[in-house]
């Protein structure tokens, strides 16, 4: 039978006068924590301080105690430090409750200011002369991982190397932790193998310090020495050693640490099941990816999520929507992760009814009040072409940040609305928004295809001298496109000269494009001499159509060699048109459908 909390608190005082002081201060430390955690409520906890002041337990260190662990999970922290300014006698667990309860108060722009005061505990801790545990160290070694505060953690290292606990596996785990999150790997190493009894937490920690900086060869062979030692590892050790694959060309890595997962029975895991899929997903084997998913005896709403990613970010976005429809009829939780990838796929294959339907979804759930969820829905409709949408998003939004201001600025450059990106990029600047490169490379496109020749310049010398951030090969190719649009082919080469080793292929195809068009050969051909890496098959046929307008057919057959023997076959790009909620796809000059004898044939008659 459920009781309510002014219920059992009334049973509590009536069992102090019938069984004594003694069992009422064991009863109400046992229970007060009990009838507190499922409410999570401020309230509520101001209630049970004013009755243990009642029954007369404010002195009782166990139940003061546990008042501070309810406070400081209500993330009540000012309640929480009066009640501990207050306490006559501190032990262990009343410092190490305030200080881990400052760590874990949330890690916003004043937690620089909170680690002062953890670590001021710290040092009335010790003045008091109790004697700081592994969760003491715990607690200040992830406050200094916060704020990547490396002077500090070392001290503290220094600290706990002169009172003997960094032989301790907990504080070790702690110390290889915060090593590894700062970066610094080859001091995780090193405190690692200072640990005298390792356990299966402290591999694991030392298997994602290796993971998490990227070194995998060293993750693995951290693994085979984990197994020398006894240990066949867990759903974490697994997960981490899948986390290492999640690269391109790790494809093959990652099938031999599937087979070891068959073997000791992990793969039916489900946190080792979606790292999984996500490894073969990353690795362009959805085939697999999605074998795994289907065989996955039971599912949560990560493995679905990581799937529906998978086919987002490989542009499967049929089937992405297809598996959220899966997905939302099963009544699994959604989340802004789930919502986000699938706006991403809509936006990938241009499905306005999709996007649409998964519009509405969204809605009936409350995640329009998401600022992310806005975000994707302006970039999905932006490249679905609808732009009264996407602009309706930007407008219900009360404070853009830098990335809803770049989604509608790229937006509208996409769809031809090249006047408007402009403004609203200038109006981002008014706000004080600092731009990114991504937010220079939305207004240099949009001045690139709107013919907007001086501003685009005033873009690039601002991005490059007054915000200090050095060109991608994507912006010069905008302003190598832009110039060359204006007929200025001289500068644009002279910045592709200048500018060759960070310009990419695409700058080159830019520039002998707008060659092209006004007809210059002869600096089309030099610029193709100057680019040390001009293997680009587009390339080579836009001067070998410059050649064939002058009817320098031997020049055309030249060109074509040297496209089979320099130049790798490439699959070509497809275009897609949405009718009657399906896409159809086909490429340029495409034979192979019906409505090309069609056209050939109304093309005769014309």
């Amino acid at each position: 039978m459920n009781f309510s909390p002014t219920l059992r608190f009334e049973m509590l005082i009536w069992t102090s006068t019938h069984f004594g002081r003694s069992r009422l201060v064991h009863s109400f430390s046992f229970n007060v924590l009990k009838a507190a955690a499922p409410v999570n409520s401020i309230p509520r906890d101001t209630l049970l301080h004013s009755v243990v002041v009642k029954l007369g337990l404010a002195n009782e260190l166990s139940v003061q105690n546990k008042l501070l662990k309810v406070y400081v999970k209500c993330r009540d922290l000012d309640s929480a430090r009066s009640l501990f300014d207050e306490m006559p006698r501190r032990n262990a667990v009343s410092w190490n409750t305030v200080i881990c309860g400052l760590v874990d108060g949330g890690y916003g722009g004043e937690f620089k200011t909170r680690q002062r005061l953890i670590f001021l505990y710290f040092k009335k801790m010790l003045m008091g002369l109790v004697d700081p545990d592994g969760i003491t160290f715990n607690g200040l070694f992830r406050s200094c991982v916060v704020l990547n505060d490396v002077e500090s953690g070392r001290q503290l290292h220094s600290f706990v190397m002169k009172i003997g606990f960094d032989l301790d596996c907990f504080v070790g785990s702690a110390l290889v932790d915060f090593y590894a999150k700062c970066g610094l790997y080859e001091d995780a190493r090193l405190a690692f193998s200072c640990t005298l009894y390792k356990d299966l937490v402290l591999w694991n920690v030392m298997l994602y310090c290796y993971v998490f900086n990227s070194l995998s060869r060293e993750a693995i062979e951290g693994f085979r020495l984990m197994q020398l030692e006894g240990f066949k590892g867990d759903e974490f050790t697994f997960s981490s050693l899948l986390s290492s694959c999640k690269y391109k060309g790790s494809g093959e890595l990652g099938k031999q640490l599937h087979g070891l997962l068959i073997k000791q029975s992990f793969d039916l895991d489900i946190l080792v099941a979606s790292s999984l899929i996500d490894v073969y997903a990353k690795n362009d084997n959805l085939y697999d990816a999605r074998k795994v998913f289907d065989e996955m005896p039971t599912r949560n709403s990560v493995s679905w999520t990581t799937m529906i990613v998978g086919y987002g970010q490989q542009e499967y976005g049929k089937e992405a929507v297809k598996l959220f429809r899966r997905m939302f009829g099963k009544d699994y939780c959604l989340d802004e992760l789930t919502f986000a990838s699938v706006l991403s796929s809509c936006g990938f294959t241009s499905g306005a009814s999709e996007l649409m339907q998964v519009h509405s979804c969204l809605i009936k759930l409350g995640f329009e009040a998401f600022l992310s969820i806005n975000n994707g829905l302006i970039y999905a409709y932006s490249k679905c072409g609808i732009v009264a949408a996407a602009l309706q998003c930007f407008r219900l939004i009360a404070e853009p940040d830098l990335v809803t201001w770049t989604s509608i600025i790229c937006g509208l450059a996409f769809c031809g609305l090249e006047k408007d990106a402009v403004k609203l990029f200038d109006k981002m600047l008014s706000y004080g928004i600092r731009p990114d490169k991504i937010a220079f490379l939305g207004v240099l496109s949009a001045c690139s295809h709107g013919g907007f020749v001086s501003m685009g310049l005033h873009y690039f010398n601002l991005m490059t001298n007054q915000y200090q951030l050095v060109p991608d090969p994507e912006h010069l190719t905008c302003l190598i496109d832009l110039l060359g649009r204006a007929g200025s082919l001289d500068q644009a080469f002279d910045l592709l000269k200048s500018m060759r080793k960070e310009a990419g292929p695409d700058a080159l195809t830019a520039f002998i494009r707008a060659c092209r068009t006004h007809g210059n050969l002869k600096l089309a051909k030099w610029a193709m001499e100057f680019i040390s890496e001009p293997d680009e098959p587009v390339n080579y046929s836009l001067v070998s159509n410059m050649y064939a307008s002058e009817g320098r057919w031997s020049d055309v057959a030249r060109m074509h060699k040297l496209i089979n023997d320099r130049c790798e076959q490439k699959t070509p790009g497809l275009s897609w048109v949405e009718i009657a909620g399906y896409n159809h796809l086909f490429k340029s000059g495409w034979t192979q459908i019906k409505i090309h004898f069609k056209v050939q044939h109304l093309t005769g008659h014309m």
